[in-house]
Parts: C-alpha cells; sequence; structure tokens
C-alpha cells in the first residue's frame, strides 16, 4: 500500500452511475475530508474523515479492471478529493487503465487543480460554487472565508483548460433570487452551471434545512441563463 493512502481514505465506492459523469457510464470513488462544513452537507462522516475504509488502492484498481469495458469513466468525489496529497498517483494509475476521470472540488486549491489539468490526469471537473460572494463563507461554514483561491479556480476553469461545469447546491435557508444575481455575472461565459435542489436526509449535518419549489428555481436559473450558455435543473422529482 502506498505511503499516505490511510491518511486520506476511500470512503465509498459506488459501482455503477449515469448521473455522476455526464456522457459517461461511471464509478464513483468517494474521499475523506473536507475544509468546508456546509451546513447541507449530507457526508457528515466524509467531511470529518472519520468514514472507515471501504477499500484500498489494489482493490480498487483491481475492481477497475475487472470492469474494463462495462466502464468508461471514474468520477473522483467527497469530501474534498483535492485534499488528498496523493490524488495525482491515484488518478495516473486509473487513467493507464484506459478510464476517463472527472473531479469534483470545491474549487479551494486551484495550484493542484491546475496541476492535474497539464499532467492529464482528470477530463471533467465539477466545482461548487456555493453562493454569492458576500455569502460564500456563510453557506461554506467556514466564517471568515478567503475567496481568492475559489477566484482562482473559477477563471482557470472558464479559460477553456479542461472540459468543466459549475454547479450550486440550492437551499431556501441560503438562497435567493440575489445570490443568482450576483452568480451569474462571476461565472459569465461559462459552458455550463447546474442549479442542484437540496434533498433533506438524515445525515445533513444542520437539521431542519429546506429545499426551494421548482418554480422557485427555474426563476433563478432564468437570472443566470444570460451569463452561462447551458443552465440546467437537477435533482427534482
Amino acid at each position: 500500500m502506498r505511503k499516505g493512502w490511510d491518511i486520506m481514505k476511500i470512503c465509498g465506492l459506488q459501482k455503477t452511475t449515469l448521473l455522476d459523469f455526464p456522457g459517461h457510464v461511471a464509478a464513483t470513488i468517494f474521499t475523506g475530508g473536507c475544509n468546508f462544513r456546509c451546513p447541507f452537507c449530507h457526508n457528515g462522516e466524509l467531511v470529518t474523515g472519520t468514514c472507515p475504509p471501504e477499500t484500498d488502492d489494489q482493490g480498487l484498481l483491481a475492481f477497475l479492471n475487472r470492469r474494463k469495458g462495462l466502464l468508461d469513466g471514474v468520477c473522483v468525489t467527497g469530501g474534498e478529493p483535492l485534499l488528498r496529497p496523493d490524488l495525482p498517483l491515484l488518478l495516473g494509475e486509473i487513467k493507464e487503465l484506459g478510464f476517463r476521470v472527472k473531479v469534483d472540488t470545491n474549487g479551494t486549491h486551484p495550484d493542484r487543480l491546475r496541476r492535474l489539468v497539464e499532467e492529464g490526469l482528470v477530463d471533467y471537473v465539477a466545482m461548487d460554487v456555493k453562493n454569492s460572494p458576500e455569502r460564500y463563507g456563510e453557506t461554506a461554514g467556514v466564517y471568515g472565508l478567503e475567496l481568492a483561491s475559489v477566484r482562482d479556480s473559477v477563471s482557470y476553469l472558464l479559460s477553456g483548460a479542461v472540459d468543466y461545469e459549475f454547479r450550486t447546491t440550492v437551499v431556501r435557508e441560503f438562497h435567493n433570487r440575489d445570490s443568482f444575481r450576483a452568480i451569474g455575472p462571476w461565472l459569465s461565459g461559462a459552458r455550463r452551471y447546474f442549479l442542484q435542489s437540496f434533498a433533506d436526509r438524515d445525515t445533513v449535518l444542520q437539521p431542519g434545512l429546506h429545499p426551494c419549489s421548482r418554480e422557485e428555481l427555474e426563476g433563478f436559473a432564468a437570472l443566470v441563463r444570460p451569463y452561462v450558455d447551458e443552465v440546467s435543473l437537477r435533482g427534482l422529482e
């Protein structure tokens, strides 16, 4: 086992998904640990890094090797995968097996993101945009959050160095029309942006939060559409 693997464990493995990696049949890997504490997060054990490991590197790679021809992509999510020091090595091993790679990130490590792209280790990036800059720290659960790194990651993705999407999980207690009046210009020129409906679960970090209605989400989306090529809703039944 590689040194450091037990520091940032693989806490979960979804063996097949048609949703997590657009246009691909993929497996999803969940890493532990996150530098945000978003109140609406439903992966408490992943955020704190206290989740037990579900597999190790050899087990993961053996699984992927058996799934060649059935899967064509791997999504790496968390937690925050870019906290993981050995992520480039892991992604390199996955790429050597012939899989395309998607990474989910909160955008707080733009230099690590650039490295993955420049080394050809990632094919698609999904970056969370938590809220307008004015309410970002509150929504991320980190009051006083410095946004320079997040802004840097947004600018880097807008440059077109890799295929990408931006997305916001919309929660009634944190988002309103002013949120999206600010997000639209911030993401001006983006390829695609998704508004994801919050889904309450027993594992949500802060109980008592609520989703917005479809009508509200459509109204928020309309505020962003003048700035972004493709704006869509996710998570609605």
